[in-house]
């Protein structure tokens, strides 16, 4: 599709033309020769697509149908939302709820689940996406018989089991066009899907979202396992992905043996860290296995001074999560030691000292609007007021920065609106400075994939 923006502002340039012909941009330059299709950018910056590096994005359209916990004020409010959420359904018919955290709405045991929802299986997702509480109900439906180490029947838990969870549910893919279209009206052009829980299934569901247009983003797919990219491009392969766990961390032979296996896929390494035991774990296995360009370190929730050298040294990326500072950061404040919250997501003392660094949403599990992590990453503000390591904010440009690198190379290859580079495109409603003033993405006019308009605000 052939297509001329006019009147943008490119890399800082106003006033320029930019001329997109079979899916890449073909020429950028003033007063362009008209003809043909044509948007008129009204001065408003032209920027590559922004890139979530870390999303789940069956997680994430599961949720459309789902009871919304991270507001709950209390076990009361708990209640009430699971009450309404059982009236809408039918006797026997599944709930699904997430967001809960026991700081937020207390503890629930097997009983509370039952009183909850007692003519309903009944499934809560912990905050953090790697807890399951089932009511007895939802025990029963699931059936017994090759339970996961991770499944305390007693207790209504199951622990990092979503694979064995989702073999037992009634097959029924989440929509995914609704996620598609919410994340283009973002400006995200693509999508990095971190599950470690991807099997060849599951990517056959994203990639036919793809296809059909559902999900527009261009898709790279990380798993626990081999998996193979399809012929038609629909999604591209990413690093093996290791989930530690602090409570059961592997030993490093076993872990520098799993990281040998990414390497004999020809995969990189993408390993979840959010504690500082989970950190030092992994640095050592890269140490004795040896790391490569595209190693990842996943969220780097807690990265002590000390650490910074050695990632550094070892050229691994970290890909963060800003908006956890937003949503999350007023419970650090109250759990976490004063003397080490600036630890907490680093950025800024990270890219000071020459460590790649790229962001994303982690989504579900968070906010998926990465302006909201584009905003959190320059004030580093919690929902409360409160500062979580403000020496650890950055400019407005590298803030957004944090999100235009190529998928492929995050953190190493920032993508640029030029010639010949594919038409992955955001077209915001003001030149970028002032854009970045108020972040918000209420600034996106128009969302381009390939060169075709896969989203745009009435009236452009």
């Amino acid at each position: 599709m052939n297509l001329l923006i006019r009147n943008v502002e490119v890399a800082g340039r106003a006033g320029l033309d930019v001329r997109i012909e079979a899916g890449r941009v073909a020429v950028v330059g003033a007063d362009l020769a008209r003809g043909g299709r044509e948007m008129d950018g009204r001065g408003g910056a032209l920027i590559p697509g922004l890139a979530d590096h870390h999303i789940h994005l069956l997680a994430l359209a599961a949720r459309a149908d789902s009871v919304d916990l991270t507001r709950a004020r209390g076990a009361d409010d708990l209640a009430v939302r699971i009450a309404a959420a059982c009236a809408s359904r039918p006797a026997g018919a599944w709930v699904r709820a997430f967001g809960w955290h026991e700081a937020l709405a207390g503890d629930l045991t097997l009983a509370d689940l039952d009183r909850l929802a007692p003519r309903h299986p009944l499934r809560i997702q912990h905050q953090t996406g790697a807890l399951w509480l089932l009511n007895s109900r939802a025990l029963a439906a699931l059936g017994e018989g090759d339970d996961p180490q991770g499944l305390d029947r007693g207790a209504g838990r199951l622990w990092r089991g979503d694979a064995w969870l989702r073999s037992r549910l009634p097959p029924s893919p989440p929509p995914m066009a609704p996620v598609g279209a919410q994340l283009a009206a973002y400006g995200v052009t693509a999508l990095t899907d971190a599950s470690v829980t991807t099997d060849s299934a599951a990517a056959a569901i994203l990639a036919d979202a793809h296809r059909s247009g559902d999900l527009p983003q261009r898709l790279l797919l990380m798993s626990g396992g081999p998996l193979d990219a399809p012929g038609d491009g629909a999604f591209a392969v990413g690093p093996v992905k290791i989930l530690l766990d602090d409570h059961a961390l592997p030993d490093l032979d076993a872990f520098v043996a799993r990281i040998r296996a990414a390497r004999a896929q020809g995969r990189e390494v993408a390993v979840h860290c959010v504690t500082a035991a989970e950190l030092a774990l992994t640095l050592a296995a890269f140490e004795t296995a040896g790391a490569r360009p595209g190693d990842r370190i996943e969220h780097g929730g807690v990265i002590p001074e000390e650490a910074i050298g050695q990632l550094r040294s070892l050229g691994l990326v970290v890909v963060t999560q800003p908006a956890f500072v937003r949503e999350r950061g007023d419970r650090y404040l109250s759990e976490v030691a004063s003397a080490d919250s600036g630890d907490l997501y680093r950025c800024a003392s990270l890219l000071a000292a020459g460590v790649p660094v790229a962001a994303s949403s982690d989504a579900p599990y968070a906010t998926p609007d990465p302006w909201v992590g584009i905003a959190a990453a320059m004030d580093r503000r919690t929902a409360g007021g409160a500062t979580l390591g403000a020496g650890e904010a950055v400019p407005a440009t590298a803030a957004i920065g944090l999100y235009l690198d190529d998928p492929a190379a995050p953190g190493r290859r920032t993508r640029k609106v030029g010639p010949g580079a594919p038409a992955d495109l955001c077209l915001l409603d003001a030149p970028l400075a002032a854009v970045l003033a108020r972040p918000s993405a209420e600034r996106v006019r128009a969302t381009l994939v390939g060169g075709v308009v896969v989203h745009q605000r009435p009236g452009v």
